[in-house]
């Protein structure tokens, strides 16, 4: 097993997609089989969130705990401040979560997803929560404390800046598609300017990367198209930790296969995935030029706009919804009035009015991050007060 030089195993096991039974509850017996096998075979690092199915997770670790050492493992866990409560406290969600752990101490604890709306939250004076997780850090019941993100770069870099010394670590979703998807190289060269070590989420896309490719395979015939993927990123410095969710034995038994040995991708190699990327991508064209933003009556962002549209196409996903959920009505594209006058200053000749409605429709088919956030917080209730 490859080893970063805090003595974690580069393979993280995230805990968001465990296999589960007919009724949707996590399989319990499956789950603990490929863990001890994960565990046996080198990896040390589990992350989870207040979140994941439906707030159960959690108590995978509890389950962990039972059967190997606690000096053996690091736990990951994270403040669900992106879910945007009405009210927010920290100090009883994060008692909980050490209740339902089973730990009295957290290995690495993250602000989650932080991104361009709820970065409001976590500045929010009223609630303090940066304040009260540097505190239970001075306390020992967290030993590092980092951030997850998905927000622009721009917001990124200003969070960085603003809480300088604050952080250990930053978790973001990062591979050879969202290098340009969304905007993952200038993140991670932001990170870097700020010696940020960053913790990579959703290295294969949700499975996206991991779809078979007789070009790769040809290449590589002894590896999946899944670790082309973990190589890819185990070719850039600043990346620590690679977590992946897995959900069956034979994806923790070929990850595995692939992180025991350093088998680095050639130049070559990754220009191939470049050039795999851009075919996949498929993009709308836009170069950013803004010319359509000031002939927009509407003043939409609408080369934004457009890289969302461009995501969608390729992977609509829950994490494209929360990126436009919470912004104002004015700002997106449904706003679009269809009056064409950006077309006509397009120099790319984008038919901008026809993908707003896409981009709409694409929306509509995405699962709202708020009432899924309700459903969450009833259920928790359901657990509490078993």
């Amino acid at each position: 097993m490859l080893y970063n030089e805090y003595g974690i195993s580069m393979l993280g096991f995230g805990l968001m997609r465990l296999p589960t039974l007919e009724n949707g509850q996590i399989d319990m017996d499956e789950t603990a089989r490929i863990i001890d096998y994960a565990i046996e075979n080198g990896v040390n690092y589990f992350d989870t969130a207040h979140p994941y199915h439906n707030g159960t997770s959690e108590f995978v670790i509890r389950e962990l705990l039972k059967r190997h050492p606690r000096d053996k493992v690091f736990i990951a866990d994270k403040y669900p401040g992106h879910q945007l409560f009405k009210e927010h406290h920290p100090e009883q969600i994060f008692e909980e979560q050490l209740e339902k752990c089973g730990v009295d101490y957290f290995d690495y604890y993250l602000l989650h997803n932080v991104n361009d709306e709820s970065v409001h939250v976590y500045e929010d004076p009223r609630w303090n929560l940066i304040d009260y997780f540097v505190e239970q850090k001075r306390l020992g019941r967290i030993k590092h404390l980092g951030f997850s993100n998905h927000s622009s770069p721009e917001t990124l870099y200003k969070f960085l800046k603003d809480h300088q010394g604050t952080f250990d670590f930053c978790q973001i979703q990062y591979n050879y598609m969202d290098e340009e998807l969304q905007d993952g190289a200038l993140k991670y060269q932001y990170l870097e300017e700020f010696n940020m070590p960053i913790w990579v989420m959703e290295p294969v896309r949700g499975g996206k990367l991991a779809e078979p490719n007789d070009k790769l395979r040809a290449l590589r015939p002894d590896e999946s198209e899944a670790a082309w993927a973990f190589r890819w990123l185990m070719r850039k410095p600043q990346v620590k930790v690679i977590l992946s969710g897995m959900s069956n034995y034979d994806q923790v038994v070929d990850n595995i296969k692939t992180f025991s040995t350093d088998k680095p991708l050639t130049d070559d190699e990754m220009e191939l995935l470049s050039a795999i990327a851009k075919e996949k991508r498929n993009f709308i064209p836009c170069t950013g030029c803004r010319y359509c933003v000031s002939h927009c009556p509407q003043g939409l962002n609408i080369p934004k706009l457009l890289q969302f549209y461009n995501e969608g196409k390729f992977d609509a996903s829950l994490t494209l919804g929360m990126a436009l959920e919470f912004k104002p009505e004015e700002t997106l594209p449904s706003a679009c009035l269809g009056c064409g006058s950006c077309e006509q200053i397009c120099p790319q000749q984008i038919k901008i009015s026809e993908c707003m409605s896409e981009l709409c429709d694409i929306l509509n088919g995405i699962p709202k991050w708020a009432d899924l956030c309700e459903q969450r917080a009833r259920e928790a209730e359901l657990l509490r007060n078993k």
